[in-house]
């Protein structure tokens, strides 16, 4: 009997989506690939468990060499199906498994008959599949073979053939720039993919030759270029080549070339002109596209525009501000921020009605674009402050500027304040609350009424947990050593569950108890403050080294054995002194060298040690994407003859411990570099920051340049969460890293030393010049952009750059720059100026 239909249920439209993949584990398609040695082929049920085999190695699963060569024996038996389906999973899975070296022979035969094939299908995969696993002297048999397929009739092999050629001239160059003739004749196909390919190609085998290059743009703008990608790519190539020369004579014709491109059909060669040119007229025009991705293109040009010529993009304000409504709100997120960038003071408010109302639409990191724009605005306009609401990266983002603001605008302290008290209230993130209370403590008592923000305080040490309401503690002890004590609500801690908040409770109440009961003696009232308010005098770290090596014994510890000396920090980059602080706590104290702090860890380290001295650190490159499992970013050091590679290491997985990392450095496009030495790391723990270290030596003076690639190996042990205890037999493992360049910028030093400082009220900035002259005792220069020069005492020439701004309250800040052969003669002028 027929089953009545069932009416469809409207509600699962809201279920999940189900995965067919949901479930499936490596040792069941393992087993399931046996159908591939069945006589009778099944052609859809082989395609079904390779489509399972190729969705587990793209979710990261790794196979035994047993494995992946059982898989590949099983695969290649699938050649004699007939079914064109199947043969194109194959082509994948071969292409996934990547064979070794004697595996490769067995397919080899089968693939070379599918390249001559007269399906063009099977020869355009073919070809793409031999070009990912055949090494240099397989190459040299089909090369005969790859040359033709350039200059095919058929586009789909074409392609093929040039985009394999742009893969094999990353390991093998010398064979594939012997395909220069036939690239250059596909150069000019009338198939648009194969001219692009075919000009990509090109340009990567002259890449090295600038005349070359030169060369080839100037043949291919005078000619017949049809595909619009391809013209995209050669006004790319004009662009860089007009960087590269430095001079505007005799390259009229390409400028010509990139007006010319600003007329054409094609809108994406319209719109790759305006971004390298830039053209703001034409940019204009995109504004009021109707296709919402030229629109969002030329807003984000302008966007970057705007950041270093606020002024030229004026002009589109009106076109811009129709955009705020737009539907797409990436577009609408991007024209608020340029029009936060280029607008006036009367326009801030307008723009932050129009933000408010598709706030809650965009993501976290467009808000934190928008806020950013807003602090700089109010920087720029005083009068105009505000705030906003997302998560974390955000909510840091909306706390640091109203930090800033609060040390900036003096009438905003207040309101300031208050927000920071609103803002704890519903704060979900312990870093942010703590930082927050530590402000408040320090600011608060400074207000002329503190009492209004007691009540926020101490509904952190009723609602929040252990470290918020010990961090709640000290600001009540604060406001208590300003304002009238709060003894009562610090009593009440004294039965908190947690004992850093008892500890601090009673610390506190015992400070200010002490006090009050001598409360004529001001040097008593002034040690309570000091120790509230002041600081240790000795680094945490430091504090926290000696309390670790302390024994327990009759002697009680002396907190003056612990060392002053301020321990270097290479993996933080620490702000100079006297900037404008962007976020909570007090502005940074001056920094110690970045050469000479990488120049102690370095000496430290016997196979280094010989090298000689430090030249230059870089600033640290990042060589992964944020959010991923392992963060690793890198510092040049580099010697006369010698350059060191610092690979700073963070383990983000806290179930994972990894030992003896290493990276594996690949210097085959760095001839002048050869490896002398590495220092591995031992041990990696969750959030613990390490280094690991490759040297490698190069000819003594010489501006030596190259790329290294750069792979992570290690050993992974599982660790328990429970016990914190690591596995005692682990795996190991590898992370593909992104490259390195060694540049002839890696070379230079910048002998420059600059400061910020405050000269106090001043009738006017002439004064304030003059007398900033007269202590330094230099020349000023009358000549416009020619800064004050002289010569200090030992014949050692000194170019200053001085740069004055002052408040409505007639208060001055002055920039200075100094720029000498010697830097300690730099460093004396700082003194002279700041004594």
């Amino acid at each position: 009997m027929a089953q009545p239909l069932v009416k469809k249920d409207d509600d699962r439209d809201d279920e999940e989506e189900y995965s067919p993949f949901l479930g499936i584990e490596k040792g069941s398609v393992l087993q399931e690939a046996r159908v591939f040695n069945d006589p009778q082929l099944d052609a859809r049920r082989c395609s079904q468990v390779i489509t399972k085999l190729l969705y587990l190695l793209n979710q990261g699963e790794t196979f035994t060499k047993i494995e992946a060569t059982e898989v590949f024996f099983s695969v290649t038996k699938l050649f004699q199906s007939k079914d064109s389906g199947l043969r194109r999973m194959v082509y994948l899975i071969i292409k996934e498994l990547s064979p070794s070296a004697d595996e490769v022979i067995i397919v080899t035969s089968s693939l070379m008959k599918d390249m001559n094939s007269k399906t063009d299908m099977y020869r355009a995969n073919a070809i793409r599949v031999l070009s990912r696993i055949i090494d240099g002297t397989l190459l040299t048999q089909i090369e005969r073979y790859l040359k033709q397929a350039i200059v095919d009739k058929n586009s789909v092999v074409a392609s093929a053939a040039l985009v394999s050629g742009v893969h094999l001239l990353e390991t093998n160059p010398d064979i594939v720039k012997r395909w220069s003739n036939e690239v250059q004749e596909a150069v000019q196909s009338r198939a648009a993919l194969v001219q692009f390919h075919a000009l990509a190609l090109l340009h990567q085998i002259r890449q090295n030759d600038r005349l070359a290059v030169s060369k080839l743009v100037t043949s291919l703008t005078r000619g017949n270029v049809r595909s619009p990608l391809a013209q995209c790519l050669l006004i790319r190539y004009t662009s860089q080549v007009i960087r590269e020369s430095g001079t505007q004579t005799g390259e009229r014709p390409f400028f010509d070339f990139l007006e010319a491109s600003l007329r054409q059909k094609a809108e994406m060669v319209i719109f790759e002109a305006a971004r390298l040119t830039p053209a703001i007229t034409v940019l204009q025009l995109f504004l009021s596209s109707s296709k919402p991705v030229l629109r969002f293109a030329a807003v984000r040009t302008l966007n970057k525009v705007a950041m270093a010529h606020p002024l030229a993009v004026t002009n589109c304000n009106i076109d811009m501000e129709s955009l705020i409504s737009d539907q797409n709100r990436s577009i609408a997120t991007l024209a608020i921020t340029t029009l936060l960038k280029t607008g006036n003071e009367s326009s801030v408010d307008r723009l932050m009605k129009q933000i408010t109302n598709f706030m809650s639409d965009i993501s976290d990191e467009f808000k934190i674009v928008v806020v950013e724009a807003i602090r700089s605005l109010c920087l720029k306009f005083p009068l105009k402050y505000r705030s906003l609401r997302g998560g974390f990266d955000f909510k840091k983002a909306i706390v640091d500027s109203i930090v800033l603001l609060i040390r900036d605008i003096p009438d905003a302290k207040e309101s300031g304040l208050l927000h920071l008290c609103e803002f704890i209230e519903d704060c979900e993130f312990t870093y942010l609350s703590t930082q927050i209370l530590h402000f408040i403590g320090n600011e608060g008592p400074k207000t002329s009424d503190p009492s209004k923000y007691i009540r926020y305080i101490y509904n952190r040490v009723i609602l929040e947990n252990a470290t918020v309401r010990a961090a709640a503690v000290s600001t009540l002890a604060k406001f208590g050593a300003l304002v009238a004590p709060h003894l009562i609500l610090l009593r009440r801690c004294l039965y908190d569950i947690d004992d850093e908040v008892r500890d601090r409770a009673t610390l506190y109440l015992d400070t200010l108890a002490s006090g009050e009961s001598e409360a004529t003696n001001d040097q008593t009232d002034e040690d309570v403050k000091g120790f509230l308010f002041g600081s240790l005098g000795i680094p945490l770290n430091n504090l926290e080294t000696s309390l670790q090596k302390y024994e327990v014994s009759k002697e009680p510890f002396d907190i003056a054995s612990v060392p002053k000396e301020v321990k270097s920090q290479p993996l933080v980059e620490k702000k100079a002194a006297g900037k404008k602080p962007t976020g909570l706590g007090p502005p940074a104290s001056k920094p110690t060298s970045a050469v000479d702090a990488y120049e102690r860890l370095l000496s430290s380290i016997p196979e280094f040690s010989s090298f000689g001295k430090l030249f230059k650190s870089s600033a640290p490159v990042e060589l992964t994407e944020a959010e991923t499992e392992y963060s690793v970013n890198v510092v040049k050091h580099v010697y006369d003859g010698h350059v060191v590679l610092q690979y700073n290491c963070t383990n983000t997985i806290p179930e994972q411990l990894l030992e003896n990392v290493t990276v594996l450095v690949d210097a085959s496009e760095a001839e002048e570099f050869s490896e002398v030495a590495v220092w591995p790391l031992k041990s990696l723990p969750y959030d613990s920051p390490g280094q690991t270290f490759v040297a490698f030596e190069k000819p003594e003076g010489a501006v030596s340049a190259g790329k290294f690639s750069n792979l992570l190996k290690f050993i992974v042990k599982e660790v328990d969460p429970s016990t914190g205890e690591a596995e005692e037999e682990g795996v190991e493992d590898e992370y593909q890293l992104e490259e390195v360049e060694i540049v002839a910028a890696d070379y230079m030093l910048k002998n420059e030393r600059v400061d910020e400082y405050g000269l106090g009220p001043r009738d006017s900035l002439s004064e304030a010049v003059s007398a900033v002259i007269n202590i330094l005792g230099m020349h000023p220069c009358e000549v416009p952009h020619v800064p004050p020069l002289g010569v200090f005492i030992g014949n050692a020439k000194v170019l200053v750059r001085l740069a004055f701004g002052i408040d409505a309250s007639k208060h001055v800040a002055m920039k200075l720059a100094v720029r000498s052969d010697d830097p300690s003669v730099s460093e004396a002028i700082h003194d002279i100026v700041n004594g």
